[in-house]
Order: structure tokens, then sequence, then C-alpha cells
């Protein structure tokens, strides 16, 4: 896995432009909730998406593709399939897996399918709540269906905690973890970004989690050496596009226009405004 600390740190522009340079190649087994907003979300952000999860297909999408996105939003016995053949695929190709353990600690279904992906795809990056990120370190947990349990929230009172928890889970499964909330961190084994972008209203919208994870993908793809710095940017990049699009909001509009006006910003994010937006410190 590459980190942070690996050479010198990459900033949130510098990894924006990568992306732009690279267009990196993603492979997505999402959920059909979000696939459309997730595969414009790739587009907007400078990558290119292919969507399957046919058991008989992926193993050939994965390997024109330079990393594999798994989204466990909506399950079903053949997509659990191809998440099996597909990040096994990837894993034996050396190319960039990210996990979104959606649900995970809702039912069981959720919890043994993202265990599964875990220990046998050995994702690069898992992103996530907290709750569901808890689930898959603890073995078990709750969620509020798909979104955290208000008891597990990262605040700034826990913050240190929560920062030693992503550390130590990175450690555990030699993965970047991201956890997604009103106070984001993103870390490896040494350094852990904790990040303030973003705007409440964004819960308001279907989505917003499977799009960043799949800008994440893209993100990590093409700064392969900088994996943390990578993912970091992505959240990053998504929080300041929600504070954008928000910004440009109109009497009348309401959450299916503001879901639009994130798109349109992370297709119009530059490294400069990026650059200038994030808000973040490295602990």
């Amino acid at each position: 896995m590459s980190t942070a600390t690996e050479g010198k740190r990459f900033t949130p522009g510098q990894c924006l432009e990568q992306v732009h340079a690279k267009t990196p190649l993603i492979h997505n087994i999402t959920n059909y909730v979000t696939v459309n907003d997730v595969a414009n979300a790739l587009l907007a952000c400078g990558g290119s998406p292919i969507m399957s999860d046919e058991p008989d297909d992926v193993f050939e999408i994965t390997s024109i593709c330079g990393g594999l996105n798994i989204n466990i939003g909506t399950l079903n016995e053949r997509s659990i399939q191809a998440m099996s053949v597909a990040g096994s695929r990837a894993r034996s190709l050396g190319h960039v897996i990210l996990l979104d353990p959606v649900g995970a600690g809702a039912g069981t279904l959720r919890t043994t399918t993202a265990q599964m992906v875990v220990n046998t795809a050995r994702p690069n990056v898992i992103r996530g709540n907290i709750s569901e990120i808890k689930t898959l370190a603890k073995g078990t947990g709750t969620t509020k269906g798909v979104d955290a349990d208000a008891a597990d929230a990262v605040t700034e009172e826990n913050l240190d905690e929560m920062v030693a928890f992503v550390k130590a889970f990175s450690k555990k499964v030699n993965a970047v973890i991201a956890i997604t909330g009103a106070i984001d961190l993103v870390g490896d084994a040494d350094v852990c970004y904790v990040i303030r972008n973003g705007r409440p209203e964004m819960s308001r919208i279907t989505g917003t989690g499977c799009q960043l994870s799949a800008v994440a993908t893209a993100y990590a793809v093409a700064n392969p050496d900088h994996m943390t710095d990578a993912v970091a940017a992505a959240v990053m990049l998504m929080g300041l596009a929600g504070e954008i699009g928000w910004s440009r909001m109109q009497e009348g509009d309401g959450n299916s226009t503001y879901r639009n006006r994130i798109i349109d910003a992370i297709f119009n994010m530059d490294a400069k405004t990026l650059e200038e937006g994030a808000k973040y410190e490295i602990r």
C-alpha cells in the first residue's frame, strides 16, 4: 500500500491534476440506486466509468481497468459472486481496489459480504461512515439503515480517539481508511487527514457517498505512490463541491437540483480552487 509518508506528500491540487492527465478507467460494481450518478461523478472528476456486475463479464472488464470500486449497497447472489471474481482478478493484476461497505452492520448479508471482500480482495482503500467502518474493525455493529448511528459520530471531543482508531485499523488491514461524516478522516498507519469540508444538506441526497467512492478510486489509481493523499484529496473535492453547489442554489431549488450542482462543481473544479477551498489538518 502506498501512503502519504512515502516520499514527498502530494497536495490536493497535484492529485487532481494527475486524474485530469491520466483519465483513469474505473470498473464499478455499485448499487442500482445511484449507478447513474456514480458514472456522471466519475466523468466530472476526469475519470472514465464502466459498470458491470455480471459474473461472466467482470473478469474481462476488470482486466482492462485501472481500478475497481466495490459498493455493496444493493446486494444479490449474482453481484456478490461478481465482487468475488472481480476482486480476485484486480488483486492478481495489482489494480487499486476500493470497498464501500454500505450498510455493514445493518444486516448479516451485508456484513459478511463486506468482510469477504476485505479478506479475499484485500482492498487498498475502505471508505464508509463511522458505523460501517467500526463494524468491519470489530466484526459486529449497528447502523441506522445505510446511515451512521448517531452514537458513533466523529466529534471534536473524540477526535484523538478516532484518529488513533483509523491508524490502527489501517495497519491491521493494510489499507487507506476513509471515514466520512460531519468531520472526515482519511488515514493510513502513520498519518491521518482531518477534513472539514462539506455541507449538512449533502445528507439529503442519495448517493453522495457512492459518488465519492468512485471518485476516490479514480484519485487512488491516478496517484498510486501517494494513495493516502489522493483519497484525502477526493474527500476534500466532494466536500468542497457540496459547498460550492449549495452556494449556487436558487429559490425553489431542492435536493434534485443540489445533486446536479454538486456534479457540476466537481466538473468545474481546478487545482487552484481545490487548494484554496480545502479545509484540513494532518495528524
